[in-house]
């Protein structure tokens, strides 16, 4: 069964950061069309938050076409993403570490990290449609 990661003070809303959660694990291939969800207090429990919040990121996963809760059954993954293939998330994510590492090294924080990372997709998205 998928298990949530812990969550980050990002400033980003906890319910957004376990909807995130899923659609990575849907992308990597961690979870598939079917598969059960854990329960909300389960998370709730796991993570410390109010159940209210795994609730919402639930409905929210509802409202995305994502998962669908069955009546005394659970919340079960209904949508479907297009999976990064496995050979090439081998072959990236290796160098991704690689450069994680450099980063790391020359001094750079999480969020700066991040920041950099998305200062680049955003010039590569400006100049594939310029």
């Amino acid at each position: 069964m998928f298990a949530f990661r812990g969550l980050d003070r990002s400033g980003v809303p906890a319910y957004l950061q376990l909807v995130d959660q899923v659609r990575h694990g849907l992308l990597l291939g961690h979870l598939q069309e079917g598969d059960q969800l854990p329960t909300v207090r389960a998370v709730a429990s796991a993570l410390v938050v109010n159940p209210n919040t795994v609730a919402k990121a639930y409905r929210e996963l509802e409202h995305a076409g994502l998962a669908t809760a069955r009546a005394g059954q659970g919340t079960f993954v209904t949508g479907d993403i297009e999976q990064v293939p496995a050979a090439t998330y081998a072959r990236l994510s290796g160098r991704l570490r690689q450069w994680l590492a450099d980063a790391r090294r020359s001094g750079l924080a999480p969020e700066q990290v991040r920041a950099l990372v998305d200062a680049i997709m955003t010039d590569e998205q400006h100049r594939e449609t310029a």
